[in-house]
């Protein structure tokens, strides 16, 4: 529920849902339809107003501020529609981010970043300059930043919404290998049904109710 123009507007309304480890699940649904909230509420950015959120077996809603963020910094990745990347970071320096609020070391550090960046097949770009990257690598540099830490969920808002039909495709099988090879549990809001075909498991919301099956 968010305050607007003077009146509470609800934003996700009696939603009732299960995530099963080891799903890829598209969250489907027309703009303002709650997706995104819905999303920013499981990785604790925002907060429900009432209900429970329970995310790998924690009641996220009864955390600290503190204990939330670092809950979130230790079990959840997020990849943005935007990417953003640090513009004066090298794609190696950004990825790198989420590991300088850790106790590893700096030859662990770059264990993690090489091998982020290898999975989602960057590992010749590590010196490049996100102005220096196409659309669709820099989105893959930004899912190598929410990997590197080896989060046990994912979660994507609309990973392709900027990117071309190509690029798009080549983020997708990144995710479909995250899911499939490695286990990832993903949650992934999108728009396009060709991003959707990906999922494991497809939910459509609509004026922040979920749809039955």
């Amino acid at each position: 529920m968010f305050p607007h123009g003077g009146a509470d507007v609800v934003a996700l309304d009696d939603v009732n849902l299960d995530i099963n480890y080891g799903e890829l699940v598209a969250l489907m649904g027309p703009s303002g339809s709650g997706k995104s909230t819905l999303l920013h509420i499981i990785a604790g950015i925002d907060r429900a107003t009432r209900g429970e959120c329970r995310v790998l077996g924690h009641e996220i809603g009864t955390m600290s501020e503190n204990q939330l963020s670092l809950w979130r910094n230790h079990h959840i990745g997020f990849v943005f529609q935007s990417f953003n990347l640090i513009p004066v970071l090298t794609a190696y320096q950004n990825v790198e981010i989420p590991l300088l609020l850790t106790r590893l070391s700096r030859k662990e550090r770059r264990e993690h970043i090489l091998t982020a960046l290898d999975i989602v097949g960057l590992s010749d770009r590590i010196t490049h300059y996100p102005r220096q990257l196409s659309g669709g690598q820099e989105q893959r540099v930004a899912i190598a930043r929410a990997l590197v830490t080896d989060p046990d969920l994912l979660l994507a808002d609309e990973p392709t919404g900027e990117l071309d039909t190509h690029s798009a495709e080549e983020v997708m099988r990144v995710l479909q290998k995250l899911n499939r090879d490695f286990g990832k549990t993903i949650v992934m809001v999108t728009h396009d049904p060709k991003a959707c075909a990906y999922a494991t498991i497809t939910r459509h919301l609509d004026k922040g109710k979920i749809l039955p099956v």
